[in-house]
């Protein structure tokens, strides 16, 4: 399994082109690769907002977190496993119902219609 930290955008060493703002889904998620890692990137249009986590969900090991069902909880985005529920903030990566280990979070930006995932390489 490969360990996954959060991404401050203070470290990001390399911005990643991961497609045209076009490309992805409103209100879903789309999986991108950057190098051996999978990454979930999520659009909220109501906020117009960008995030991007791990594909990977800590509970069972399984790379699903692109296809969850996304939203807010007490105001924070987050990302609930389509197969075991388990919800994860957007923002700072941590387990919002449980005792699973958090997931990694990557900072995202828009240029020129182009969606960037930051990498600390």
């Amino acid at each position: 399994m490969t360990a996954y930290t959060t991404t401050p955008l203070t470290d990001v060493t390399t911005w990643f082109r991961a497609g045209r703002t076009d490309q992805f889904p409103v209100g879903a998620g789309a999986v991108i690769k950057y190098r051996d890692r999978q990454i979930a990137v999520f659009y909220f249009n109501r906020t117009e907002r960008w995030y991007a986590c791990q594909n990977l969900c800590p509970h069972k090991l399984e790379n699903v977190l692109g296809r969850g069902l996304i939203g807010e909880q007490d105001g924070i985005p987050k990302v609930a496993c389509p197969m075991h529920k388990r919800t994860f903030s957007l923002e700072t990566g941590e387990n919002l119902n449980g005792d699973c280990p958090p997931v990694a979070v990557y900072p995202v930006k828009v240029e020129n219609d182009y969606v960037y995932v930051g990498f600390a390489d």
